[in-house]
């Protein structure tokens, strides 16, 4: 495709949240990547949060960190996993951002003394962000998602600009509505109604949607499709059902078996594309839904009655267990209640003990203690972020001797800091954006289990952190069996920690979970779960 006539397809929601906007969006992007089209996705969240960095994970669930640092919302992950294409910071845009642009170039008298307003100040600059990727010439087509729901007020000024943008594309640009058929129990029947009333809502905004996705839990009918072909002002082929799938990940194939994607392409006038390749992705689900065997693995966190706030480390859990063709049954375990009087009837049972990131005091002694019975009981550990920093505090305090050693972040009189600041944090007041975000390299040691992991001197990994190891304990540790196996060149931070001892103890400061996707599972996903299995035989 010529690069100056990329497409754009948004995707809102109607009726109700939480439908999988983030899924339908991947998925279309999944069925055009795999006919040979370039694609991005991006992300335009309603809320006045410059990113969701500062939201507690009961709010928002998990904030996902773009390679090039970008506190970014969840969808994005999902983004990467379906497409194995990384995002970036011009891939999610928050009301924040967009009116904290606006105003700085009001300072700075770029209006020229005009009265800026929500129309066309506001709506221009969403026009702007919105084409900033169609404008890099690399990809065929760009899929905003919006969030929220269609008659929320704080979505009006992007419907208003997605409206401006279908007058002034003409046929570069397609409206997908993603909306709810509830089923009534005591009538036995799809209502369509809320659709209806959802369609008219944007309708009232001046956009006519082009495709209508119906999330469902019964087939749709051919009767009840040409009533809302005839009531929304779509063609009978552009209603698309949506049934419940068993995984997101079979949503493509589904939305595939709709012609979801050749209505798209008819909108858009494009009647010459390839056929459909894929191949790997039904080889995944195959796997997916037809494993060996089962392992059951702890997640110990604060936030596990929320489970979006690991959604990349369960994904990634996915994907590792396809890789060893086993299905990884998760355990959630709520660090707060872990004690020493319930330790061992809480983590007997399981097969590998992964101690989740997090921020602040709350729990922390219950993950220092699973670390301790993952050590104790040579049971396989994987520890990410502050994961790997409880790892180094119960090392300190239970092999070192260290009986006070701690984080200055949750005791900053402790005598033994061997979790101290990072420099680069020591005056830094601003909360949001300010920590160490983003990818950096890491260097390993060829004679340890990480070089053995990943198969390679050099990795990059993305960081999401404040808080470090303590290089003045770098020697007590190593003296005391702690094998500091990977470190950044630039700031000689240790990174990486592992028992040489121990069957499978590992402590990342970074994120792994960030860059497995379906197509390429992270290393370290892979070979934990394998030690898990592993352990689970006996061997």
């Amino acid at each position: 495709m010529n690069p100056n006539k990329t497409k754009y397809v948004f995707v809102t929601g109607g009726v109700t949240s939480s439908l999988g906007k983030g899924i339908i969006s991947a998925s279309v992007a999944k069925l055009l990547q795999a006919r040979g089209f370039s694609v991005t996705i991006q992300k335009l969240d309603p809320y006045i949060n410059i990113d969701p960095g500062t939201l507690n994970p009961y709010e928002h669930g998990e904030c996902y960190v773009t390679d090039d640092g970008a506190e970014t919302d969840l969808d994005l992950g999902h983004y990467e996993r379906f497409l194995n294409v990384p995002t970036s910071k011009a891939n999610n845009v928050t009301t924040g951002k967009i009116y904290q642009s606006v105003i700085e170039k009001e300072r700075k008298g770029e209006f020229l003394g005009k009265t800026v307003q929500v129309i066309p100040h506001i709506t221009d600059e969403i026009k702007n962000r919105i084409k900033l990727l169609g404008n890099e010439g690399k990809f065929d087509f760009v899929i905003t998602e919006i969030g929220g729901t269609v008659g929320d007020i704080e979505s009006l000024p992007y419907i208003e600009a997605v409206r401006q943008l279908k007058w002034e594309m003409e046929n570069n640009c397609v409206v997908i509505h993603l909306t709810l058929l509830p089923f009534l129990k005591t009538t036995g029947e799809l209502k369509t109604k809320p659709t209806q009333h959802s369609v008219k809502m944007l309708l009232e905004s001046g956009v006519q949607p082009d495709i209508l996705v119906c999330r469902t839990e019964y087939p749709i009918s051919k009767d009840i499709r040409k009533k809302l072909a005839l009531f929304c002002n779509v063609a009978q082929e552009a209603v698309i059902e949506a049934m419940d799938a068993r995984s997101i990940y079979e949503v493509p194939l589904l939305m595939e078996k709709e012609g979801l994607d050749v209505v798209l392409l008819k909108k858009l006038h494009i009647h010459e594309f390839s056929d459909l390749n894929l191949d790997r992705w039904k080889n995944f689900l195959h796997h997916l839904y037809h494993p060996e065997r089962s392992v059951k693995i702890g997640l110990i966190g604060k936030y596990v009655e929320l489970k979006d706030s690991y959604k990349s480390i369960s994904e990634a859990f996915i994907h590792a267990g396809v890789a060893n063709r086993c299905k990884v049954e998760l355990e959630w375990i709520h660090s707060e209640f872990l004690t020493e009087e319930n330790i061992q009837e809480k983590l007997s049972g399981l097969k590998g003990i992964l101690v989740a990131p997090g921020f602040g005091n709350r729990g922390i002694e219950g993950k220092i203690l699973a670390i301790r019975y993952a050590r104790e009981n040579k049971i396989p550990f994987l520890g990410i972020c502050l994961g790997m920093q409880c790892a180094v505090i119960e090392f300190a305090r239970n092999v070192i001797g260290l009986k006070d050693a701690h984080s200055r972040e949750m005791n900053p009189a402790t005598s033994s800091p061997v979790i101290d600041l990072l420099e680069s944090q020591k005056n830094i007041h601003h909360m949001g954006g300010t920590m160490r975000l983003g990818g950096y390299d890491c260097e390993l040691d060829e004679n340890s289990m990480a070089f053995n992991v990943y198969g390679k001197k050099r990795i990059r990994e993305r960081h999401r952190h404040r808080y470090e190891f303590n290089n003045e304990y770098r020697k007590v540790f190593s003296e005391h069996g702690m094998h500091l196996s990977g470190i950044n060149p630039e700031v000689d931070l240790v990174e990486i920690i592992e028992i040489p001892s121990h069957p499978f103890f590992i402590g990342v400061q970074f994120h792994p979970e960030y860059r497995s996707t379906v197509e390429n599972p992270h290393p370290l996903f892979i070979r934990f779960v394998k030690a898990a299995m592993d352990h689970r035989s006996g061997l």
